[in-house]
């Protein structure tokens, strides 16, 4: 995957150089398999204060704050880089360079949403669940609408996906997945 995926990752490396400057990786602390923390790498597709902007966002904008407790995100982020940030999101190519973690065995082609550990908080109980296996590039959240599902449907979905795990499963969502990537979106996706 990582030879196949090589052109288009140069491409998106070099409009994000062009659009944002130097820095194209976002390398983020997650929750793996039995706890272990790792660096998720995805393309970074916001601007590189964005931590620093949050930060004032959620200070003085009520609404904003209240969105990002429920959700862990803002639909009208103003962090995103203009034109290639919300493109790499929506096709969820942000997430290729993911398939290096995969190489690594942080994680795995299907699974959960890789998760930090505050979020791990959230998941109660189940998070003993969601450590007894490694996070994917993608999985039921992803492919499942997971803009429109409230942060404890995510959660549910998880659970379920742990359950339920079987390889027909996890090809399906991986046939899924490359369904939504070559329509250029993601469901949901903001």
């Amino acid at each position: 995957m990582l030879l196949l995926f090589a052109p288009l990752m140069l491409l998106i490396s070099a409009l994000i150089v062009r659009r944002d400057g130097w820095g194209v990786f976002y390398v983020h602390k997650r929750i793996g398999r039995n706890g272990q923390t790792f660096g998720c790498i995805k393309f970074r597709t916001m601007v590189k204060d964005a931590d620093q902007r949050l930060a004032q966002i959620l200070a003085t904008d009520p609404v904003a704050r209240k969105e990002w407790a429920a959700c862990q995100k803002l639909r009208n982020d103003p962090r995103i880089i203009s034109g290639i940030g919300h493109r790499l999101r929506q096709s969820s190519l942000d997430e290729l360079p993911q398939i290096w973690n995969v190489i690594r065995g942080d994680m795995s082609i299907v699974g959960s949403r890789p998760v930090t550990r505050d979020e791990l908080v959230r998941y109660g109980l189940a998070g003993q669940l969601y450590m007894q296996m490694r996070p994917g590039l993608t999985g039921p959240w992803q492919v499942g609408g997971r803009s429109e599902a409230s942060y404890e449907a995510r959660i549910r979905m998880d659970v379920e996906y742990f359950r339920s795990w079987s390889f027909v499963q996890d090809i399906q969502i991986t046939a899924k997945t490359a369904l939504m990537v070559l329509k250029g979106r993601s469901p949901g996706a903001f």
